[in-house]
């Protein structure tokens, strides 16, 4: 199942189009009064009778356009971990990226500074709450999965000694996400996924998501042993080697430059920069 969101309205993408929901059933229009009736809402997708219409991708936005949580994972990739000049950590490293900063899959971003870097995602988007869940039971909390950018102002996520992340990777749009949630029994391996950042065109990060360190299973469980998880909290995930900072000389984006951003069996993010 792809759930989407169409002109600010919840919709399943479909071969031939996409199912307005709330024309469909009972549940919607507003995606995030889907995702918290999670378990009822694929109850009846699975055996409603669609309809699809066409539909123009560009006007697609967020699957998730308000969530209450984001949460963010530094340094979850061994090979970016060692161009950023760490060990693998032993424990995730955790920050927030404020839910004000996410967009849609086709976007365009106003720069605020000159240092600003890419970071293509994995986000885990939960479906059910949950409070201290444990790894084996993970899954059953996912409602599915998503592309996401996190796109990080360098300057300001490392002003400060010791520096602070959040607000460097805050900035409006700085949250690209989409095209769609992808439910985990449309991926063959959803916890082996190709994952692919071109900058104009060029391959600047290619891995698969099983060379993570912390397993999705295993951020769920880490993060909701603190905090409980709500329906539509996004988790991103971490991201491979390849940034910008990291280059000789650093490369940052520009007003000309072009990102796609790609998970395998979920889809790419097209952002362009102003």
């Amino acid at each position: 199942m792809r759930l989407a969101t169409l002109a600010g309205r919840a919709v399943l993408l479909v071969e031939g189009g996409a199912v307005d929901i709330a024309t469909a059933g009972p549940f919607g229009p507003d995606p995030m009064d889907v995702l918290a009736e999670w378990t009822a809402f694929r109850e009846w997708a699975a055996s409603a009778d669609l309809d699809p219409t066409p539909f123009d991708a560009r006007d697609l936005d967020a699957p998730v356009p308000r969530p209450r949580q984001v949460f963010a994972v530094a340094l979850n990739y061994p090979p970016h971990a060692a161009e950023a000049g760490y060990r693998p950590p032993a424990d995730p490293l955790v920050f927030t990226k404020f839910p004000t900063c996410v967009t849609g899959p086709d976007a365009v971003v106003e720069l605020p500074g000159d240092r600003v870097d890419w970071e293509v995602e994995l986000v885990v988007v939960v479906g059910v709450a949950g409070h201290r869940i444990a790894a084996a039971d993970a899954w059953d909390h996912v409602a599915g999965l998503t592309v996401g950018q996190d796109l990080s102002e360098r300057r300001v996520q490392l002003l400060g000694t010791p520096p602070q992340f959040s607000l460097g990777k805050s900035f409006p749009g700085f949250g690209p996400t989409g095209p769609a949630l992808v439910t985990p029994d449309e991926l063959g391996d959803p916890d082996d996924l190709e994952i692919t950042c071109l900058l104009n065109d060029g391959v600047v990060q290619r891995a698969r998501t099983k060379d993570m360190i912390f397993t999705v299973a295993e951020l769920v469980a880490r993060l909701s042993a603190v905090c409980p998880l709500l329906p539509g909290d996004l988790v991103f995930t971490g991201t491979p080697a390849g940034v910008g900072n990291r280059m000789t000389p650093p490369r940052y984006l520009t007003a000309d430059d072009v990102l796609v951003s790609r998970v395998e069996g979920i889809g790419e993010l097209r952002t362009r920069f102003r």
